[in-house]
Formats: C-alpha cells, sequence, structure tokens
C-alpha cells in the first residue's frame, strides 16, 4: 500500500479563528480545550478505506438542519492524489446525512492556502422522517477516502490557489 499523505491540525489561531466565526457560543477557554483534544483522521481497521473525521465539539442536527464544522484538520498528499470527503455510512443510512456539496473535493494544493488548508465539512440532515442526528465531541461523522487522478496530455493549468470553497475557477 502506498503511503502518500499526512494529517495534520492547522494552527491554534486557525481553529480558534473559524470557531469564533461559526459558533460565537464557545468561550475561547472551551474553543482551546478543543483544539487540545482534536483527533487526527484515522481508519478503524486495516481494510477500511475511509479515514474518519472525527467531531470537535457535540452537535445535533434536527432534519432540516444545516451545520458547517471546523474540523481543527489539514492534509498533505502528494501531487497526484486528492481526498473524497463524505458522510459516514451508517449516518448516510440511519438519517440521511449528505453533504452540501456532495462530495468533499479536498486538492493537494490545499494544504498550502492562506487558511492552512483548513477541512470544514458542511452537511444537513435530510431526513424525509424527522429524525434527529446526535454527534458526540469525538465520534466519527465524516469519512475521507484518497484516490489518484490522471490529467489530460494537453493540460496547461498553471494556476496557483490561495484559498477555500471557490478559489480554483477558471475565468
Amino acid at each position: 500500500m502506498r503511503r502518500i499523505a499526512q494529517f495534520f491540525k492547522v494552527s491554534r489561531e486557525q481553529f480558534m479563528g473559524a470557531m469564533r466565526e461559526e459558533f460565537q457560543d464557545y468561550s475561547p477557554e472551551e474553543v482551546d480545550k478543543m483544539y487540545d483534544a482534536l483527533l487526527l483522521p484515522r481508519r478503524a481497521t486495516k481494510g477500511s478505506a475511509g479515514y474518519d473525521f472525527f467531531a470537535p465539539f457535540s452537535f445535533t442536527l434536527p432534519a432540516g438542519a444545516t451545520i458547517k464544522i471546523p474540523t481543527g484538520i489539514r492534509v498533505k498528499m502528494e501531487e497526484d492524489w486528492v481526498l473524497k470527503v463524505y458522510p459516514r455510512s451508517g449516518l448516510g443510512f440511519k438519517y440521511r446525512l449528505q453533504m452540501n456539496n456532495t462530495v468533499g473535493i479536498i486538492d493537494s494544493d490545499y494544504y498550502f492556502s492562506d487558511n492552512e488548508g483548513h477541512i470544514f465539512i458542511k452537511m444537513t440532515n435530510a431526513s424525509t422522517e424527522g429524525k434527529t442526528v446526535e454527534v458526540s465531541a469525538g465520534s466519527g461523522f465524516a469519512q475521507g477516502i484518497f484516490l489518484e487522478y490522471g490529467i489530460t496530455v494537453d493540460d496547461a493549468a498553471e494556476g496557483i490557489r490561495n484559498g477555500g470553497f471557490g478559489s480554483t475557477t477558471i475565468k
């Protein structure tokens, strides 16, 4: 098995800023403790394809509700690989938990962005049965799978990333 990537935490300052922006109810001390407790994504078994992403805090998501979670995680990977992020299978099956962008795509150059390549996961509970999703801090809620990709023989892309969502749009 090729080893092509490594997960890291973003800086404490990056995580604190993202949490302040999204979740003002947490005190700086609470966010500091969350940062210290962040778990790097990992596989549950040697046969698992997906690396589980763990919730930095507990959250409840009623049917129809959306949440944007700053994971505190970044990933450095070889240039010809991508990390695709999905909900954990069980949460999708039981609650119709879905990624708002269908599949999260983390490009290899995202690691070098101004936001340190901070991976955010935005999900919606699309339950048609009125089910509420409850996720405890430290439990897996999403999974990432690394895939190798190719480019066309006449590819001439030379742009450099400097941001997150929508930062690579060709004009």
